[in-house]
């Protein structure tokens, strides 16, 4: 089993930026995809980012592309999102999940692990 706890949200003026980290414990197997997911209030959940554990092969979402950046620590078994010239839309609960395969996919019935969510609220 993988757990996933996720930290780094908070309250941001819109233009800011933010890093958040997705801590996973248990074994990561080279095969393993992590990613990003969003979901605001009323709306449903939103793919954001994903990056293969083995070679880090990227893919986002067309609404955060050139903005965020996803990323991994094999050493310290941690997933990031690097979050820049934040808008008053990014506003919403990020998870952190996972699934095993060897492609970023942008499919959220794909993943198999979820961590418990951060709330990012970006203000103007």
């Amino acid at each position: 089993q993988v757990q996933l706890v996720e930290s780094g949200g908070g309250l941001v003026q819109a233009g800011g930026s933010l890093r958040l980290s997705c801590a996973a414990s248990g074994r990561i197997f080279s095969n393993y995809v992590m990613g990003w997911f969003r979901q605001a209030p009323g709306k449903e959940r939103e793919f954001v980012a994903a990056t293969t554990w083995s070679l880090g092969s990227t893919n986002y979402a067309d609404s955060v592309q050139g903005r965020f950046s996803i990323s991994r620590d094999n050493a310290k078994n941690t997933v990031y999102l690097q979050m820049n010239s934040l808008k008053l839309e990014d506003t919403a609960v990020y998870f952190c999940a996972a699934t095993t395969g060897w492609v970023p996919t942008e499919e959220s019935d794909r993943y198999t692990y979820w961590g418990q969510g951060t709330q990012v609220t970006v203000s103007s």
